[in-house]
């Protein structure tokens, strides 16, 4: 096993927070105390799809949870939506406002106008995510853009499908968004994960040659990371889990796969590729053993290891470039 970690050269540590940093309220098990450790030797940011929250109320959760920063260093959709919006309609226009105080804040801090009514003739609808958004507010949306405002300007902060809450997964952006998609015809422009609009702002802000991203999604947190060219951490905290990494299509693997971020600083286990007698290939990661025969993915050795298990499946899967639907895998690996 190599002493490598998933820190080694990177200087600057990018992490989402739901379901990486905590899960509603509560800080996940390990995350604090392995950030803390981590910021010791270099920048950590945090970006977040959540459009419904100013940074310094996100800054003062995560303070109270016993993280160590400044509300400078959170980086929202709604930031990113906004460096969009600048770079789309003239400084100072009246834009429609579909979303909570985290996206309202950010446009007026930029000197933009906000109307809650199509009627106003807005200049472009900004959407973001509020738990109290309604049916009246989408429609408010879905009036400025159809018709004579077809070619209207329209930035979705993010469309997660799912948000962690700590009652469990419920409906996000993605869901509010794609009502008004439905109802219109057409898509927004979208700032936040797995665009790379929220990358680009972190880097902007944070610098860093060689960062390393914290996610617990594969299609925004993994996705975005690869389209932005940075490396990634999947941590199984959050909402994707075992099966989800199975099936992971190309463009959204992460670089490492971890249980919790006690991970980051533990020896990251080599992969051993190699083929059997028969032909058959053989990965191996720390005491682990996979066997791909064909479209059969089977267990030879569980190992010691649950996660060492799954990467070594992982690997195999991915490896082969067959489609996880073609595939006969071994219950135990997703189980």
């Amino acid at each position: 096993m190599t002493e490598r970690t998933p820190l080694d050269g990177v200087d600057l540590v990018l992490a989402d927070l739901d379901g990486v940093v905590y899960r509603g309220h509560e800080a996940i098990p390990y995350a604090v105390e392995s950030i803390n450790t981590a910021a010791r030797s270099r920048r950590v940011g945090y970006i977040t799809n959540n459009a419904s929250r100013t940074p310094e109320s996100v800054a003062q959760q995560l303070v109270g949870l016993g993280l160590r920063l400044t509300p400078d260093e959170i980086v929202t959709s709604p930031q990113a939506a906004v460096r969009l919006l600048a770079g789309t309609v003239a400084p100072g226009s009246l834009v429609l406002a579909v979303g909570g105080e985290g996206l309202r804040y950010e446009l007026l801090k930029a000197g933009f106008r906000i109307t809650d009514s199509a009627s106003d003739g807005p200049a472009a609808v900004v959407q973001g995510f509020a738990q109290e958004l309604g049916w009246a507010q989408l429609a408010e949306a879905s009036y400025a853009l159809q018709g004579n405002g077809a070619e209207l300007p329209w930035i979705a902060t993010n469309t997660d499908w799912t948000l962690p809450t700590a009652r469990g997964i419920a409906p996000g952006n993605g869901t509010l968004v794609s009502a008004v998609h439905l109802a219109v015809g057409r898509l927004p422009v979208v700032a936040g994960k797995p665009e790379v609009a929220i990358f680009e702002e972190a880097i902007a802000r944070f610098g860093g040659t060689k960062p390393l991203f914290l996610g617990d999604r594969l299609d925004t947190d993994i996705l975005g990371a690869n389209r932005a060219g940075i490396e990634s951490v999947l941590v199984l905290t959050g909402v994707d889990k075992a099966k989800q990494v199975l099936a992971a299509d190309p463009y959204s693997r992460p670089t490492y796969l971890l249980d919790d971020l006690r991970g980051l600083h533990e020896p990251y286990p080599d992969i051993r590729d190699g083929t059997a007698a028969d032909g058959s290939r053989v990965v191996t990661v720390g005491s682990a053993v996979v066997r791909m025969t064909g479209n059969v993915v089977t267990v030879v050795e569980a190992g010691e290891s649950r996660i060492d298990l799954l990467r070594a499946g992982a690997a195999a899967i991915w490896g082969s470039g067959l489609a996880i639907y073609g595939l006969d895998v071994a219950p135990a690996l997703y189980a």
